[in-house]
């Protein structure tokens, strides 16, 4: 594992839990990240190191398709205004992710509920190709596992040479609890976050995390792929990349905070 990469999520980590920064004025850089289970903004200092950070769980967005624009706009208000708060100034300006392969018009619309909370979009970027801001992968693929949809970017000599996005996510994980043991969406998502739980709910879920993994192989099919990566919350349920691996033969690997990869990668992008 790169310990530069484990030391800078860990940074991103304590971003999310720092109530004030104390001085800082200089340039920011800031990332949007509209999930369809939780949108996350963060804030980089001018060496793009993490400065605050902040996400909530919000079903606003469904498989990359932004469904409650009223709701996102003021979710996404309420987010920039706690952010703004401990850093002490304004924000002027963002950039933010988009699945790949989705209509120009819902990435129009994304672009529109930053710019509807006082936020100039600076940038629009696929997830994947986000991610890899972040992880610098050289040659392989980097796969997005969202709440709704699982992106991938084929990454050959730095370049991303390939995207795709298809529908399957952890909102299917957490509808497959919830039809099995008889609970509420908000229940079984709960279970499914908690790392306590996840070993009994892991043969449950894994024909989900089989099907992820046929997408992708589906996908980087005819390309030379030595190993994949795997961001976004999803990823971090325990033993999904052992499942990956079984199914497309690649070694898998899961960086330290899976979900924070994505909106600290888009963050560069402004």
């Amino acid at each position: 594992m790169n310990p530069e990469l484990t030391a800078y999520l860990a940074a991103a980590e304590a971003a999310l839990q720092r109530p004030h920064v104390n001085g800082y004025r200089g340039p920011v850089h800031v990332g949007v990240d509209l999930g369809t289970a939780y949108t996350t903004v963060f804030v980089l200092d001018e060496a793009y190191q993490p400065l605050v950070g902040t996400y909530r769980f919000a079903q606003v967005v469904r498989d990359g398709l932004v469904v409650d624009f009223v709701g996102a706009a003021r979710l996404l208000r309420e987010l920039k205004r706690e952010v703004e708060e401990r850093l002490g100034f304004e924000l002027t300006s963002a950039a933010t992710t988009y699945p790949p392969g989705v209509p120009l018009a819902e990435v129009r619309a994304t672009r529109y509920v930053v710019e509807s909370v006082g936020l100039e979009c600076t940038g629009l970027v696929d997830e994947p190709t986000a991610a890899n801001a972040v992880l610098q992968v050289e040659n392989g693929a980097v796969v997005d596992i969202g709440g709704g949809t699982t992106g991938i970017a084929i990454v050959k000599d730095g370049e991303v040479i390939y995207t795709a996005d298809e529908p399957t996510g952890g909102t299917h994980f957490t509808l497959v609890l919830a039809g099995a043991h008889h609970l509420s969406f908000e229940e079984a998502e709960a279970l499914k976050i908690n790392p306590a739980t996840q070993g009994r709910l892991f043969p449950i879920v894994r024909p989900v995390m089989e099907k992820v993994a046929t997408i992708i192989a589906r996908h980087i099919a005819g390309y030379e792929v030595p190993m994949l990566y795997l961001v976004g919350g999803t990823s971090a349920f325990k033993g999904i990349d052992e499942v990956i691996t079984a199914v497309t033969g690649i070694p898998t690997f899961v960086p330290p905070n899976p979900l924070f990869v994505t909106p600290l990668g888009v963050a560069r992008h402004n």
